[in-house]
């Protein structure tokens, strides 16, 4: 079960709650290039960024948005467009996912 699409709730693995993963308040898409690569700028309290993303990373930001930061079904639809297995897919979407969160570009907030 991965970490990004499902969080434990008290511990218990009989608990799950969905989440969604969103950008970060003051994280946005400025522009994308004619690569493909995403340039994200970030406005926080302690100062302003930009961040550039590769075209796998622009295609995974695309896709998150698209199905409102739900990585399951961000997943399968990067698996569709690779030719590869979901589960493949999903784990480059997880390790990617985490990497933003570390940056500070992306959220995991409880699902509506």
């Amino acid at each position: 079960m991965s970490s990004i699409g499902w969080c434990r709730h008290f511990s218990d693995p009989a608990l799950e709650v969905a989440v969604r993963v969103r950008p970060t308040p003051g994280v946005v898409a400025a522009a994308v290039d004619a690569d493909g690569c995403l340039e994200l700028r970030a406005d926080y309290v302690a100062g302003s960024g930009r961040f550039r993303c590769g075209p796998v990373g622009t295609a995974m930001w695309i896709v998150l948005r698209r199905h409102d930061g739900d990585a399951g079904i961000a997943a399968d639809t990067l698996a569709k467009l690779w030719n590869t297995a979901p589960e493949n897919a999903r784990a480059d979407l997880d390790i990617w996912v985490e990497e933003m969160r570390d940056a500070g570009l992306l959220c995991v907030q409880p699902a509506p």
